[in-house]
């Protein structure tokens, strides 16, 4: 696939009110903890652990880890501390326990619901040092590595053995393994490999008080007790730091196939997906939707073309793979039926390395061409499918007459009912969020569907969280978290409502 890596692009930051320790964000208001200031001696004892360059205090130097790559978060951090051994994050979260420090755990800082960058003053620990592999086994497929791994590089290693890593993300040449595994990140490819709940066998993380909790099983069947690894896939630095992380690979499959489809009605789209599971059980892979407003947001603002030349409301792009030859055949086969059957109007093939890559850059730069029109306002929900395409036409309809709405779209993955709805505008603007935020989240809700897909909780979605779970739900995560990290050090103001803790 191609290799999309997040730029930093030049988009207006939102605005956020500050008063007395306190911010207030999308209408929230929320008040800094009773942690302790960094002081010189702080700064000094950080130093004598990971030595003098790996300790960030200067403006220039820390800013970039005080601002999320969507420049919807920003905060105040005025120490960035960079450890290279789990040893390091040890001591650290040890003597931040110790001395009331707030801490932000923080990998290739990709998130878009606020979860990795710093609210206040917290320490931002940074994971970018620690990004050794430390070992592939052919055999077995196991990949072990550390948390700061970027995953682009993850995927070319375990290529090289005829291997593929299970998740394929477009933040795929920024965003960290132990990213990943703490928001849980899905990906293009979860109708295929699962989602990382699955594909992840073991793990260390390092809890609140400085503790290594060594679960980093190889094996693929463990049933050994409480599966204690899954207390940290999901939970985005709230419960623990993930420092090394042991992922099932799959095989390199020899021959990829993709079509790229256009179609005139989301009823045809779910028709098409019946007829892909039915035809292709053992070799779909992807089965992505795109709108025809995102289509032209990528014409449009990135110049990339259409792989079909007609204009269609809908569009699908289908990847097939196995290591079984004739492929691309069978393909052509099913979609010659598919338009004599009327279901679907045009469609392109390809079984050629560039051209697949072409037609992937479609996909999987459509936030980035969103994002050119000044502000995305991004929602990452999974719904049943029958209304999966619904919440896209009620929020366009609601917001017609906002003068500085530029497009609202959806795109996502139909094969595990993830919709990315996007709302974009020239600019952040706060009573707009206060519109639209609730409607979506109320809808989804009503839809027994869940508020985040794929991308976590994080700091803006932790209010709705209550949408998702009910009131049991919530009070087990504040007892676990209460557990795990008594003093709130880890992640503070993340995931939990503030009500909860």
């Amino acid at each position: 696939m191609s290799s999309f890596s997040i730029e930093r692009l030049s988009r207006p930051l939102a605005k956020h009110v500050r008063r007395f320790g306190t911010k207030v964000i999308n209408n929230v208001r929320t008040t800094r903890g009773n942690y302790a200031k960094v002081t010189s001696a702080d700064v000094q004892h950080f130093k004598s652990i990971l030595g003098e360059g790996n300790v960030l205090t200067g403006d220039q130097d820390v800013q970039p880890y005080n601002v999320d790559w969507m420049k919807y978060m920003s905060g105040e951090s005025r120490t960035v501390l960079k450890p290279k051994t789990t040893e390091d994050v040890s001591a650290i979260l040890e003597y931040c326990n110790d001395k009331m420090i707030a801490v932000c755990p923080q990998a290739g800082n990709t998130s878009i619901s606020g979860g990795s960058v710093a609210l206040f003053d917290e320490v931002v620990l940074s994971m970018q040092r620690m990004n050794n592999i430390i070992d592939f086994n052919p055999l077995s497929g196991v990949l072990v590595c550390e948390a700061g791994c970027v995953l682009e590089s993850l995927m070319g290693h375990v290529e090289s053995h005829g291997f593929m890593m299970p998740l394929d993300l477009g933040s795929k040449g920024s965003c960290q393994i132990g990213g990943n595994v703490s928001t849980n990140a899905g990906g293009i490819r979860v109708i295929r490999y699962g989602t990382l709940q699955g594909c992840v066998l073991g793990l260390e993380a390092v809890t609140a008080d400085g503790s290594v909790l060594d679960c980093l099983n190889t094996m693929r069947k463990d049933n050994t007790g409480y599966h204690l690894k899954h207390l940290f896939i999901g939970s985005e630095g709230t419960l623990g730091v993930v420092t090394k992380v042991a992922i099932l690979c799959p095989i390199l499959p020899k021959h990829i196939s993709v079509a790229f489809i256009g179609l005139d009605s989301y009823e045809k789209v779910l028709k098409l997906f019946s007829i892909a599971r039915q035809e292709f059980a053992e070799t779909l892979s992807s089965f992505e939707l795109m709108d025809n407003t995102t289509i032209t947001a990528v014409e449009d603002n990135l110049k990339l073309g259409c792989p079909i030349a007609n204009v269609h409301p809908f569009y699908v792009l289908i990847e097939l793979a196995t290591s079984q030859p004739n492929l691309n055949r069978h393909l052509e086969n099913i979609l010659e039926k598919a338009l004599d059957d009327s279901i679907i109007t045009d469609a392109t093939t390809a079984d050629q390395t560039s051209t697949i890559n072409k037609i992937w850059k479609v996909r999987e730069r459509s936030i980035e061409a969103l994002m050119k029109y000044g502000y995305v306002y991004a929602y990452d929900i999974s719904t049943p499918l029958n209304c999966f395409y619904d919440i896209v036409e009620l929020l366009r309809d609601k917001l017609k007459d906002v003068a500085d709405c530029k497009a609202v779209c959806g795109f996502g993955h139909i094969g595990d009912g993830n919709l990315h709805l996007n709302v974009a505008t020239r600019e952040y603007n706060k009573e707009l969020s206060g519109i639209i935020e609730p409607f979506v989240y109320g809808w989804t809700s009503e839809c027994r569907g869940s508020i985040s897909a794929e991308h976590g909780i994080g700091y803006i979605k932790r209010n709705y969280l209550e949408r998702t779970k009910n009131g049991k739900a919530l009070g087990l995560m504040q007892s676990l978290k209460h557990t795990m990290d008594p003093k709130c050090i880890l992640n503070p103001y993340k995931v939990i409502p503030p009500s909860e803790t």
